[in-house]
């Protein structure tokens, strides 16, 4: 008797997981490397102006188990006098910390609200270290968007990456 059932059962589970493979192909995926195409700021006058200078570099990667690594960098900087960083100048070291962006951390994505979740483990701004940010996102074919929360000057950052070939 549990022989007769065999076939029936094999051809539901056959269908469960062809149903299961067509959902996750339906789902966006952001798992990847990304390059980054762009590093702007929105002005409050509404003005798109260049945050990192330009032809930033920068990448960002998301794990398939949840993790990530971003990195924005200007492409013109400061070479430190010295030689190292050990020994640098103030204004130096100002131009390194303002010039990038990085952290590492977990994320977590939903398309159906259209938003990415960075929960920073650590960050090139130390105040943001151990906490959560949530981001509006934009994904058009192989083209991901996020606008950044407003700055205390009101300019709003704009990063912009394409999927690595």
């Amino acid at each position: 008797m549990k022989v007769k059932h065999l076939p029936l059962l094999a051809a539901a589970l056959i269908v469960s997981l062809t149903a299961s493979a067509q959902n996750t192909k339906q789902t966006p995926d952001i798992v990847g490397t990304w390059v980054l195409a762009a590093a702007d700021k929105l002005l409050p006058d509404g003005t798109r102006v260049e945050d990192y200078g330009p032809h930033p570099h920068g990448l960002c990667i998301f794990t398939s188990d949840g993790y990530y690594s971003l990195q924005i960098y200007r492409a013109e900087r400061l070479k430190f006098s010295s030689g190292e960083k050990f020994n640098g100048t103030p204004e130096e070291y100002k131009d390194v910390s303002l010039g990038m962006s990085s952290g590492f951390g977990r994320y977590t994505f939903d398309p159906v609200k259209g938003t990415l979740t960075f929960h920073i483990d650590r960050s090139s701004v130390p105040n943001l270290d151990d906490t959560t940010q949530v981001r509006s996102i934009e994904l058009k074919g192989d083209e991901l968007s996020w606008k950044v929360t407003a700055r205390k000057d009101g300019s709003i950052p704009i990063t912009v990456l394409r999927r690595a070939k």
